[in-house]
């Protein structure tokens, strides 16, 4: 950009000046919105008085006009958008690309850069603009707010007439609810991302502009008191559209002026230097033993202005569709309260829910129970916006209500989507009262993707679907349990509850339990049925932490487990809702591994809770029969196998599977004795990833080796079992995931067969492990490593335990250390949740044995992890 000329740097000056002071004074204001308009009506009329000033130094003829259009149009510029312009010419004159106007024009554009203004312009006829209005609607949604600032008034008012006769205000309603419905879909149809676009994401800026847009268009209204005027919007519902549109300008406001760009996400990196700019602070509030956040102070207001901006768009969105094309449909009486609306629960009257408030749960007992609903009317949607008042504590202490809303959960369908429209129209937090403290609530813990309430609406669709003939496919296992099942409302109502204490301090587990029992006894469930609910809340981590941190071959392990359950239906029950939790989670936490642990884990148990007392020899001896019968299917010599069998003890046997156990032989009983290392991988038994198996002669860093090379080759380790033979070699299985391998199994395992082989037999010293990048979130929400070290129950191995945020290689370090200090690796479990670890190690070796060693081992560790 060539330098500004001499005499457009006062200008320049006095511009960033004025802009300056008034981004001091948009900082300056706290959490209070009022007058973020007004700052943003200045920032366009400080953009007004310069261009007018440089048009005038331009000396462009009198006939043209210069015309603000889009945001700037509307006279709300915000500190770094962009200030676009339309230079309008008359039709008929000579074009702007090649005439005597251009140099001009080019100088006139020039000089707006010079003078520190970041214009986009574009130069058109008035026939042009109506040519391009009628081919693009993003042009003619543009021009729609364009404003003259300097120039022809006569051109310009010719322009707006033309331009309105052209306007098709249905085909206009009709292109802008497309591009809002593909526009919500971009962003996965929530106003709940962690990291939203105040702007674009649903319930955001653009939602409201759309609905004013359409308006205007249709000369509806081009303000919301115009709307009211016109009847679409009510005195309330202007009221707090405009005081969450203040909110959503404030913030917006805000993130340009902190980030010092044009940024309309709320990314990780910003939350909290909006937040405190709002004056919220990060404290312990009084009574909390958790730590309250700056930023999560702002999302949940972000996010409760974000509900409430698509609860009102869609309102008047469908309001205003009715009034440009009034629908033909008849209304099927339902009862005396509802009626079918071509498929929509429509209310009687306006004031049905303030006049009868049992009618509130009922419009969702009807919606899942009629025939044919699929959703809710426009009227029913703004008299239960309008009825939230009549929501107090009396309409949840009444016996009715409690009977309607256990009745919504014990219907055989829709409850998935009545709970979500409960939540979308703010029904489900006003009765479930505990559950409002959650709605918005953000979960810093880098593996939750969606808010608290989200989450739990999603473990409730997962495990409706374990009860839906439609989706056995997907968890058949689960879809089967379910079949048996007697009561499913039961389940529906722990997944309700299991994260409803989330937020609070303390353990969130413990809370929910205590709220559900309150819940159980206020809406009078049996007591058996209490007692399974508030059971599954309190425990509903207990399933994968044992399935993902223990040893599932160790028969005490299940033995507790089974202890702690009790009994066949418990376990049933929490085996559904731990694997709904799991995938509700984030899709990117779900694996098939971890579907293998705990349906291992789940079948262990059953055994145990079945009266058969954990055998290690008897299983032994299964395990091993089972083994035999796969090898004879696959032709092998009889008695192969026990050249390699009669190397491994009772703790090899336990661990591995039957299939495992046959596979091993088959491919490396021949090498037992040679001397060198073997390698065998294939596709994973659970479905992803590989399976790979090494036979090598043992050395102190083999296991630190091993992950080296996954760790440089791009794969991530989910499990490794570390066996030593009696013949001093070393039998290590690990079960592996490399990043979109889908359909090049064959060629991943001949590379890994051959390259590890390869890393194993280099020698030398253990390669440094790479720099890897570390994601946004975990550079924003930290989490302190931690690391746990203790003597397993018989005091014979040691148990590590590691939590920290996740990287690249972060077990190549871990091994590392341990390779250092001679330690052993016996078993490894490696948790991945989101983009946190919690890893445990089952290890030993004789440093162990000793105190000052074991705080050297844990600080290495540390560092090891901080780095």
């Amino acid at each position: 950009m060539p330098p500004p000329h001499t005499e457009l740097q006062p200008l320049r000056d006095a511009y960033r000046q004025d802009k300056a002071a008034l981004l001091t004074a948009l900082q300056s204001a706290g959490s209070s919105t009022r007058g973020v308009r007004t700052l943003l009506g200045k920032l366009s009329a400080l953009a007004d008085r310069l261009l007018r000033h440089l048009w005038q130094r331009a000396g462009l003829p009198d006939t043209l006009a210069l015309v603000a259009v889009g945001g700037y149009g509307r006279a709300q510029l915000f500190p770094y958008s962009d200030v676009d312009v339309l230079l309008l010419l008359p039709d008929g004159g000579q074009s702007a690309c090649d005439g005597p106007l251009r140099p001009a024009i080019e100088a006139f554009i020039g000089s707006c850069w010079d003078a520190g203004l970041e214009i986009g312009s574009s130069v058109r006829t008035v026939a042009e603009c109506l040519t391009e209005a009628a081919a693009d609607v993003t042009v003619q949604t543009s021009l729609l707010e364009s404003r003259r600032i300097v120039g022809s008034a006569a051109l310009f008012a010719d322009f707006q007439q033309r331009y309105d006769a052209q306007m098709d205000p249905e085909a206009f309603l009709v292109a802008k609810t497309l591009e809002m419905r593909q526009r919500h879909n971009k962003y996965e149809n929530t106003p709940y991302a962690l990291e939203p676009n105040c702007k674009e994401s649903p319930g955001g800026l653009r939602d409201l502009q759309t609905v004013l847009w359409v308006t205007r268009a249709a000369g509806l209204g081009r303000n919301w008191k115009e709307l009211a005027a016109h009847g679409l919007a009510t005195a309330f519902e202007v009221r707090q559209i405009e005081r969450n549109e203040a909110l959503l300008f404030l913030v917006r406001a805000r993130l340009h002026a902190i980030a010092g760009r044009h940024e309309d996400r709320l990314v990780f990196d910003l939350q909290t230097a909006v937040a405190e700019s709002f004056g919220y602070r990060t404290q312990t509030a009084e009574g909390r033993r958790l730590r309250l956040r700056a930023s999560e102070t702002l999302m949940r207001r972000y996010y409760w202005a974000a509900k409430a901006v698509s609860q009102l768009s869609q309102i008047l969105l469908i309001n205003i569709e009715e009034r440009l094309a009034p629908p033909a449909h008849e209304l099927r009486p339902i009862n005396e309260r509802f009626f079918d609306k071509s498929g929509l629960v429509e209310v009687a009257s306006d004031d049905l829910y303030q006049r009868n408030p049992h009618a509130i749960l009922e419009t969702f007992l009807l919606y899942e129970t009629e025939e044919g609903l699929k959703d809710l009317s426009v009227r029913t949607l703004r008299a239960l916006y309008n009825a939230r008042g009549v929501m107090d504590g009396a309409f949840r202490r009444d016996p009715v209500n409690r009977q309607q809303f256990l009745r919504i959960l014990q219907q055989p369908a829709g409850i998935t989507h009545a709970m979500r429209l409960m939540n979308q129209t703010s029904v489900l937090g006003r009765y479930l009262w505990p559950f409002r403290r959650i709605v918005g609530q953000m979960q810093h813990d880098l593996f939750h993707v969606y808010t608290v309430d989200q989450h739990i609406l999603m473990v409730l669709r997962n495990v409706r679907r374990f009860f839906m003939p439609e989706h056995a496919h997907e968890y058949p296992f689960c879809s089967q349990l379910a079949g048996g099942w007697d009561k499913p409302w039961l389940l529906y109502l722990a997944a309700l509850f299991h994260d409803i204490g989330k937020g609070r301090g303390g353990d969130h587990s413990t809370i929910g339990a205590e709220e559900v029992r309150h819940f159980c006894r206020q809406h009078g469930v049996a007591p058996e049925d209490a007692a399974l609910v508030e059971f599954l809340v309190a425990e509903h981590l207990a399933m994968s932490q044992v399935a993902q941190k223990q040893d599932l071959s160790d028969p005490d392990v299940i033995g507790a487990f089974a202890r702690r359950v009790g009994s066949e239906r418990k376990l049933t029950a929490l085996y559904l809702l731990t694997v709904a939790d799991i995938r509700g989670t984030s899709p990117k936490v779900w694996n098939a591994w971890k579907g293998k642990l705990l349906e291992d884990l789940y079948r262990a148990t059953l055994r145990a809770l079945g009266g058969r007392a954990p055998d290690a020899a008897a299983e032994v001896e299964a395990r091993k029969r089972d083994a035999l019968v796969l090898l004879a299917l696959s032709a092998q010599p009889f008695e192969a196998h026990k050249k390699l069998w009669d190397t491994l003890d009772v703790g090899y046997f336990m661990r591995h599977e039957a299939s495992d156990i046959a596979w091993h032989a088959r491919h490396l009983a021949r090498h037992v004795g040679a001397g060198r290392s073997v390698v065998r991988a294939r596709q994973s038994l659970a479905g992803e990833g590989l399976q790979v198996a090494v036979y090598a002669p043992d050395q102190p860093d083999l296991f630190a080796r091993i992950c080296g090379y996954f760790d440089r080759a791009g794969f991530s380790i989910l499990d490794a079992r570390v066996h030593t033979a009696s013949n001093g070699h070393a039998l290590d299985t690990f079960q592996i995931v490399a990043p979109e391998q889908a359909g090049h199994y064959r060629e991943l395992t001949h590379m890994v067969e051959s390259d590890l082989v390869r890393a194993i037999e280099e020698g030398g010293p253990l390669p440094e492990p790479g720099r890897k990048r570390v994601s946004r979130r975990v550079k924003s929400f930290p989490i302190t490593p931690r690391i746990a070290l203790r003597p397993d129950e018989k005091a014979q191995r040691w148990i590590l335990h590691i939590s920290a945020s996740d990287r690249a290689g972060l077990l190549y370090l871990v091994a590392r250390v341990l390779s250092r200090h001679q330690l052993s690796v016996q078993l490894a479990k490696v948790s991945t949740l989101g983009e946190r670890v919690e890893d445990t190690f089952l290890i030993q070796g004789p440093e162990l044995q000793h105190n000052a060693r074991q705080i050297q081992i844990e600080t290495e560790l540390l560092e090891a992890l901080s780095g």
